[in-house]
């Protein structure tokens, strides 16, 4: 009994050839055409190349025997077993979809149905092991990580900025060190400080609108495990008189404590938010982030020995008691003229004049004259990088990171004061939302570029989140646990939330 000879082709093909068969003697005779190759070309020819031959010559003879009717015998079991496992690893390279992402759970109801009909057809051995993958991610999540059954997934920390102007929100877990992957995302405009500047107390309509969208970050935060987090509030409830009530309510009608940070927190938290945005060839930088309702600004000098956290390098810092907010309800933002814009310029200029610390000649002095730049991280300043690429929609991932020249900058601040409300309005990297706040952060911008000169400036989509998640990761040692990178490639799209966070990050505090 010649046994699993109908399945593979190679015992009826050794059998069946002899030694004097019409191929055997043409491949010694030498005449040319494909049965009568010499002998020395076929002992060279590469073996696969020849196995693939064989299986064409062998096919008619299968399908003779299978007009006939004859009906080859039933291998063994474990024969046929071990036959189709090799067979199935020869033929792996060239399975086009191995090794790449599953689908993810939310694919529609018609796709999936015509992958399961494919799949009964052939009777593909790989719809369990799928089924199999999709039950070991973390959660049951379509956007989870896949993680090895015997490595535990990575931990989520939290972070939460309620700032003058928006409500923003980050979920992330660490990979890479010094990086993190954002789980889930939330931001909403709600103007918080609306009206403090004049009455120096929040708003019923400003926390009402506060307290439905940290609402909507409770929820978030309720619905995953979160090892660690850190709610802050900002400039807003700080100067309010009843900045204290308003977060008692707070804490009373949506569970989250949030606290109230200082302002020196605020300027190394803003730091430690772009700090990967600095190269290894700078030496000294002046970072400034133009809130709602106040204006950081914090000089870093980088010595030889640079530490991990970029905080640690900072030499002065200010915060400056105005922002886009309280700056364009004193001046107004929906008609500014080239008059208005300066007088706004000279009042945040009459500010930085008590601030003391180097003057741009120190700190570009010497051989580090190349290695001085400015950073700035607010919607002011990606709000100018997007009209700059002159984007359809805001992209944080084109913004951020982005270096614009001095005569850009210039450029663009003149574009933008030439536009009146309804064409800034209009543009869709800035919005009616914003479109009466954008000229009070350039004119904050334009006193900042005054004080410090400098030939470049990096746009940093990023901000309070950042650097609260950057710090309790570091705390932790998350990044010590260094985890594979393969374990932590996403399978399904973005989480709502992020998608919605993408046209907001960056806006102003």
């Amino acid at each position: 009994m010649r046994t699993g000879a109908s399945r593979s082709g190679k015992g009826k093909r050794r059998r069946r050839r002899p030694s004097g068969s019409p191929s055997a003697i043409a491949s010694q005779s030498g005449p040319s055409g494909e049965a009568g190759r010499p002998a020395a070309l076929n002992e060279a020819e590469p073996s696969r190349k020849r196995k693939r031959r064989r299986r064409s010559k062998s096919a008619k003879p299968e399908d003779s025997s299978a007009a006939s009717g004859a009906r080859a015998p039933e291998p063994d079991a474990a024969a046929g077993d071990k036959k189709n496992n090799k067979r199935n690893r020869k033929a792996r390279h060239r399975r086009g979809l191995q090794g790449r992402p599953l689908a993810s759970t939310n694919t529609p109801p018609a796709t999936v149905r015509a992958g399961e009909a494919v799949r009964s057809r052939s009777g593909d051995s790989a719809a369990p092991r799928q089924q199999q993958s999709r039950a070991e991610r973390p959660g049951g999540q379509p956007g989870a990580p896949f993680v090895a059954p015997s490595e535990p997934p990575a931990p989520l920390y939290a972070a939460l900025d309620l700032g003058t102007n928006n409500c923003r929100l980050l979920i992330a877990q660490p990979t890479r060190p010094g990086q993190f992957r954002v789980v889930d995302a939330f931001s909403r405009i709600v103007r918080l400080g609306e009206g403090l500047g004049a009455s120096g107390r929040l708003s019923d309509d400003a926390m009402e609108r506060s307290v439905e969208a940290l609402k909507v970050c409770a929820a978030k935060l309720g619905a995953r495990s979160i090892r660690r987090h850190r709610l802050i509030a900002t400039e807003a409830a700080r100067a309010a008189a009843n900045g204290e009530a308003f977060m008692r309510r707070v804490a009373e009608e949506t569970g989250l404590d949030l606290e109230i940070i200082d302002r020196e927190t605020e300027a190394r938290l803003a730091v430690s938010g772009c700090s990967s945005l600095v190269d290894r060839e700078t030496k000294s930088v002046v970072l400034f982030d133009i809130g709602g309702g106040s204006s950081e600004i914090a000089v870093i000098r980088i010595g030889e020995n640079r530490s991990s956290r970029l905080a640690n390098h900072i030499t002065h810092w200010t915060s400056l008691p105005v922002g886009v907010v309280t700056l364009s309800e004193r001046h107004g933002g929906e008609h500014v003229t080239p008059q208005s814009f300066e007088v706004m310029v000279r009042e945040v200029e009459a500010m930085l004049a008590g601030f003391e610390c180097p003057s741009v000649d120190v700190l570009a002095s010497g051989s580090y004259s190349d290695g001085f730049h400015l950073i700035g991280t607010s919607g002011t300043v990606t709000t100018l990088a997007g009209v700059h690429l002159d984007l359809p929609r805001y992209d944080r991932r084109r913004v951020d990171g982005l270096w614009l020249s001095d005569d850009e900058v210039s450029a663009m601040q003149a574009r933008l004061l030439s536009w009146d409300f309804a064409a800034r309005a209009a543009n869709p990297c800035i919005g009616p939302d914003r479109a009466d706040l954008v000229l009070a952060g350039c004119a904050i911008l334009e006193a900042i570029r005054r004080r410090w000169p400098s030939t470049r400036m990096r746009v940093a989509d990023r901000g309070l989140r950042e650097g609260l998640l950057t710090d309790m990761m570091a705390d932790d040692g998350a990044w010590r646990r260094a985890r594979p990178r393969r374990h932590q490639r996403s399978f399904g799209p973005p989480q709502a939330g992020e998608e919605c966070a993408k046209r907001h990050e960056g806006t102003d505090a």
